[in-house]
């Protein structure tokens, strides 16, 4: 196992046992990549800390320096508002070898590694698919993380699904927008759908059902396929039929203009949440 798996050795530090820790938590003991003795984690709440402790066996402290001593990664899991007093704490406890990631949105890499006086840090955005193991989380690194560093990254966030290795962090900013942001436009095209079925006269739960698995079955085509979502959507598109009335009708009420719109929106704010932190 040691020579394929390369977390195997590593030790986790959770700094915040929130939702997304806790889903890191479990997709890492799901794919058994790592052991319960082989994590750690802080919570300010002893409820939680106990809660965490005998749901996954990990070891829980109430102080953040004593979490992260003997680790070899340390995960912030933090909200924003709480970012500054975690680093506070932690100024000056790591040592070279340790790795940090942060998944704490709009945090920026320098910001982490002057506040801890550690350079060696990943930026991470996943999304909140990646509590069923589907998810997709888009990462970056500083100059000094190493590369086994980096596989290990790559490891521990396949857990959750799949990781996309970006080039900087502005790209990080476009994934939030994107692929963070993302299930909240097919949510809201979902409940539209449904809506739509419902006018029409289905039960609300016969509309849920078509819905779901129609773009369920969409989705794994298009991977399935390769092929343009142009190409895929010709290939249903007859001559005067239902498909070509309803791409009118979407193409005249500007559906790609305001999704684009809601994109750029999402990019920018989340380029000012950045630099409030």
């Amino acid at each position: 196992m040691a020579d394929t798996n390369p977390l195997s050795n590593c030790r986790f530090a959770f700094i915040g046992c929130g939702v997304m820790a806790e889903v890191i938590i479990a997709g890492l003991l799901r794919k058994k990549l790592v052991e319960p003795e082989q994590m750690a984690g802080s919570h300010p709440r002893q409820a939680r800390r106990e809660e965490m402790h005998v749901k996954y066996g990990i070891e829980m402290f109430e102080s953040n320096r004593d979490a992260v001593a003997d680790t070899t990664i340390i995960v912030l899991c933090v909200k924003p508002q709480r970012l500054h007093a975690v680093l506070e704490e932690l100024r000056g406890a790591l040592v070279k070898e340790q790795l940090v990631v942060s998944i704490v949105t709009g945090a920026k890499i320098e910001t982490i590694a002057e506040h801890l006086l550690h350079a060696s840090v990943v930026r991470t955005m996943p999304n909140t698919p990646a509590q069923i193991g589907e998810g997709v989380t888009a990462w970056t690194a500083s100059s000094e993380v190493s590369e086994e560093q980096e596989t290990q990254v790559c490891a521990m966030l396949d857990a959750l699904g799949k990781s996309v290795r970006l080039e900087n962090e502005r790209q990080i900013d476009m994934a939030t927008a994107l692929s963070a942001t993302g299930p909240t436009y097919i949510y809201l095209m979902m409940e539209a759908l449904i809506d739509a079925g419902v006018h029409m006269g289905f039960s609300r739960h016969i509309a849920q059902d078509l819905v779901h698995q129609m773009i369920l079955g969409a989705v794994l085509f298009a991977r399935e396929t390769h092929k343009h979502p142009a190409e895929l959507r010709n290939m249903v598109t007859s001559p005067g039929g239902t498909s070509a009335e309803a791409i009118y009708q979407m193409e005249k009420g500007g559906l790609r203009t305001v999704m684009s719109k809601a994109v750029w929106a999402a990019f920018q704010r989340a380029e000012t949440l950045g630099k409030t932190i």
